[in-house]
């Protein structure tokens, strides 16, 4: 079942406390679908009633924040072993490899890479464990953790219910006009083919008359 559908089948309370718990792990590094989780319920609220959209990116912003910042505390107690640890368990996600471009990101960009790692799934798992690990100003990781949870889970939750909204309008309109398209199509071919008939008729050959019966010569005349 597709994770729309699913969502349909649960009430909204449900929705709310199921996307900032996901996007809650996934901030707090366990590699979870948290944004496809967020973007489905944003655009079912553009579908439903039920779902209030500000309740939903209040709760997507908290489970960001919070997530985060356990994140972060766990980083900071758990140093590097942790994530040795995190790479034997999640090696598509905290590899080698990943792990070193993370450090690469915030070694270069420092708390920016907490603000914009939101908007990348492989840094905003990385984002507050990292963050800890290399012992970050916590003063400015909650700053970047705040205004870039804010910004990602608010904003996308904005962005897609307008978007959801602005789609659900046209698709009707489309309908609409879809109609009108076909109705014109059909009167428009029903013209045409009068028309091509009339125009055959005008140029078919009129129908030869009958020829007449010689009469019979009068008999003077035959002598």
């Amino acid at each position: 079942m597709h994770i729309q559908e699913w969502l349909e089948q649960i009430p909204a309370v449900a929705i709310y406390v199921l996307v900032g718990g996901v996007i809650g792990l996934e901030s707090l590094g366990i590699p979870l679908p948290g944004e496809i989780i967020l973007v489905s319920s944003a655009l079912l609220a553009s579908q439903h009633g039920e779902i209030d959209p500000l309740v939903l990116g209040i709760c997507a912003t908290t489970g960001a924040i919070v997530g985060d910042s356990i994140g972060y505390a766990i980083g900071r107690r758990g140093g590097k072993p942790l994530l040795e640890r995190l790479g034997k368990r999640f090696p598509k996600h905290f590899g080698p490899a990943q792990v070193a471009l993370a450090e690469r990101s915030f070694e270069k960009w420092g708390m920016w890479a907490v603000f914009f790692g939101r908007f990348v799934a492989l840094l905003r798992i990385f984002a507050g464990p990292l963050a800890g690990v290399l012992h970050m100003p916590y003063w400015k990781f909650l700053i970047a953790n705040v205004f870039g949870g804010i910004l990602w889970a608010g904003g996308t939750t904005a962005v897609i219910y307008y978007v959801g909204i602005v789609a659900e309008a046209w698709l009707k309109r489309f309908s609409w006009l879809g109609l009108v398209l076909a109705v014109l199509v059909g009167l428009t071919s029903m013209i045409v083919i009068k028309r091509r008939a009339a125009k055959a008729a005008a140029q078919a050959p009129a129908p030869e008359a009958p020829e007449e019966p010689a009469q019979a010569e009068p008999a003077a005349a035959r002598s």
